[in-house]
């Protein structure tokens, strides 16, 4: 009897000692979910801040746009799981761009293209990424355009974004001049 007893303590024990542990580990899990939240709130307000600012601004300002980049792949990358992280990176790209850090912003339209396969904009940071390729004064390849713009074309092909590609597809390769004299033949 004295053996069973022992027994029956030394299981109770152990499970309570399971219970504990298993209460102490979701209370560790809350936690940390607690801190993400707080964390990622205070990201998304000074991406938002610094949004804000440059959608106010005439004129791009360096320091505001590079301030601005940071914050928008800080919290891109720390809250993936929100649905605004791949709008960030659209951001940070597009700003990336408009201070001619066009491999920076070339990173951040694949970042979003790769890293958030079911994003609604996706299509958008696709024609984003051509773009890039296809301006002679920012990366200047036409064959990766090319590939890009049929992959936009294959992806989303009801998109408006599809018909914008396959017109670029067209124009790769004519000079300005080239583009104005068809435009000027079309309008006559």
């Amino acid at each position: 009897i004295s053996f069973f007893i022992s027994c029956s303590v030394l299981f109770i024990s152990c499970s309570n000692s399971s219970e504990i542990e298993q209460k102490k580990e979701e209370v560790k899990k809350d936690t940390i979910a607690n801190v993400e939240l707080s964390s990622c709130s205070k990201l998304f307000n000074e991406a938002k801040r610094l949004d804000n600012i440059l959608l106010k601004a005439t004129v791009v300002n360096n320091d505001i746009a590079e301030q601005a980049i940071k914050a928008f792949y800080d919290y891109s990358s720390n809250c993936k799981t929100d649905t605004l992280a791949p709008v960030f990176l659209i951001k940070a790209g597009q700003v990336a761009q408009s201070i001619r850090k066009f491999t920076q912003a070339q990173d951040f339209f694949k970042k979003c293209i790769d890293d958030f396969p079911k994003f609604r904009g996706r299509g958008a940071a696709m024609f984003l990424l051509a773009q890039l390729y296809d301006d002679a004064s920012m990366l200047n390849d036409e064959s990766e355009a090319r590939t890009i713009y049929h992959q936009l074309i294959r992806e989303y092909p009801d998109s408006p974004y599809a018909n914008d590609a396959k017109a670029c597809i067209q124009n790769l390769g004519k000079t300005d001049e080239q583009l104005i004299q068809e435009f000027m033949k079309k309008n006559k």
